[in-house]
């Protein structure tokens, strides 16, 4: 009866599922919640296996035939989606050139599988795999999806090259993620095929651009990628070395992303400025004298209102390695562009621009807005040699000693390189920014505020 073989293959499936989970934990018990989080539901309108965050959609006869062929094959479709939950694939956004994002997911995965070297999860394709990595890691500096969609958007792969490669790493069906049910009567339909959308985001942090599939936040995903990355730590040497594909995500999606426009308004000081401060200021009282004494208010507004400005700066380039060219060029101009919005830039200013690596090599003062243009539009980059962060904080000092700055409220260090750092807490603020291309942490004083920052963040490129 056709009930009943329905029934036993949705059977056999469900276990063979429950199978490869209870490997999974065994495995890697440092995932135990995240492995722990997805539903089995049967469906069998879809094609292959796929996953929303909640649920596990699965065609039994595809799993079967999967177990049939290698019984290591089900373990390694579930980690390989429980992964795109945890670093969070399907939160993207609605702008993203599909073909290529679903390539760079599923390369990501599975790169961060094979690093793990689990028995257990052992593929026909991991040979063929591990070649074709090889290659893309002399191009793509860490494996992680947002860095390889970056790279495919630019190298433009054809059409013939994406599929080859998909066949090679794909294992699931990434419909659902763009499926939109509210569009459709029946919410539980999943397209069979995927139905691409050709569009050309190419920015950074593709995965901050959170869109809510089917209700489901990603914020309980980040949370348990959060408490893996910490796990991990404990259980690292149990897996030795073999896990550099899931560190370098789990860095990735739980970085926090900074707000430099924010960040930098932070360094205002406040100053009196000749504004209507409509904060203080009774309408009651004005509009009730001009109409007993026809012209005469009672009140008069107040003239001066207390606003966030910046008037001293200081802004010191590392220009020892990377930092150098356009990407200097376009953290001033970012910087500069901030600054003088209507609320935080004073009209004078006192703002000091040090070029510096191992030694100052040049600095600039600038005190009003066409001195700023002209700087940008002149600027040439000093030195190239070694980093050394010490000089320019004596240089500041210096100034400050000889009256140059009355109320100096920060310095900005922008560099790309680990340098040596005064033993002594300066008198301003100070804020270290990194520009970093990857993942990595670096160490500053106590007293100074890090940002990390991608070079497309400082370009001006919107993520």
């Amino acid at each position: 009866m056709p009930d009943s073989i329905t029934d036993r293959k949705e059977k056999l499936a469900g276990e063979v599922l429950n199978l490869s989970r209870n490997t999974l934990v065994i495995k890697l018990r440092f995932m135990d919640k995240a492995i722990s989080m997805l539903d089995f539901v049967p469906v069998e309108i879809i094609s292959g296996i796929a996953v929303d965050g909640q649920h596990v959609y699965y065609d039994p006869l595809f799993v079967l035939k999967a177990f049939s062929k290698k019984r290591t094959l089900p373990a390694r479709y579930l980690l390989h989606m429980i992964l795109h939950c945890v670093f969070q694939h399907f939160w993207i956004s609605a702008s993203v050139n599909q073909r290529l994002w679903d390539l760079a997911c599923d390369i990501s995965i599975e790169n961060t599988i094979n690093d793990l070297n689990i028995q257990a999860l052992e593929h026909p394709r991991i040979e063929e795999q591990m070649k074709t990595i090889e290659r893309l890691s002399s191009k793509v500096k860490y494996m992680t999806a947002d860095m390889l969609y970056r790279y495919f958007s630019t190298t433009e792969p054809s059409a013939k090259e994406i599929n080859r490669l998909s066949a090679l790493f794909s294992a699931d069906n990434h419909s659902i993620w763009y499926h939109k049910p509210d569009e459709d009567q029946n919410k539980d339909v999943i397209p069979k095929e995927p139905i691409y959308e050709e569009a050309g985001d190419t920015g950074e942090a593709l995965l901050s651009k959170m869109v809510i599939l089917n209700g489901i936040s990603g914020e309980e995903w980040k949370e348990i990628a959060r408490q893996m990355k910490m796990d991990l730590e404990s259980f690292s040497r149990e897996h030795g070395e073999g896990n550099g594909g899931l560190t370098q995500n789990l860095i990735a999606v739980t970085r926090e992303k900074y707000n430099y426009t924010e960040f930098l308004k932070k360094f205002a000081v406040l100053s009196e400025r000749m504004k209507i401060n409509d904060d203080e200021f009774d309408y009651v009282f004005y509009t009730y004298g001009l109409q007993l004494y026809g012209r005469m208010p009672l009140i008069e507004p107040l003239e001066y209102k207390d606003v966030k400005q910046v008037k001293e700066f200081v802004i010191v380039i590392d220009t020892s390695g990377s930092t150098s060219g356009d990407l200097v060029q376009s953290f001033i101009t970012k910087t500069y562009n901030i600054l003088k919005t209507e609320e935080s830039f004073s009209t004078r200013f006192n703002i000091h621009v040090i070029q510096c690596d191992s030694e100052i090599q040049e600095t600039v003062k600038i005190t009003n807005q066409f001195e700023f243009d002209e700087y940008i539009r002149n600027m040439k980059i000093r030195g190239l040699g070694g980093t050394d962060f010490r000089p320019a904080f004596k240089y500041v000092d210096d100034l400050i000693n000889c009256g140059e700055f009355s109320n100096l409220k920060g310095m900005i260090y922008f560099t790309d390189g680990l340098g040596t750092f005064p033993n002594k807490q300066p008198n301003y603020d100070v804020a270290v920014v990194y520009v970093e291309e990857g993942y990595n942490n670096p160490d500053v004083p106590v007293w100074a505020i890090k940002l990390v920052l991608h070079p497309d963040e400082i370009r001006g490129i919107k993520s």
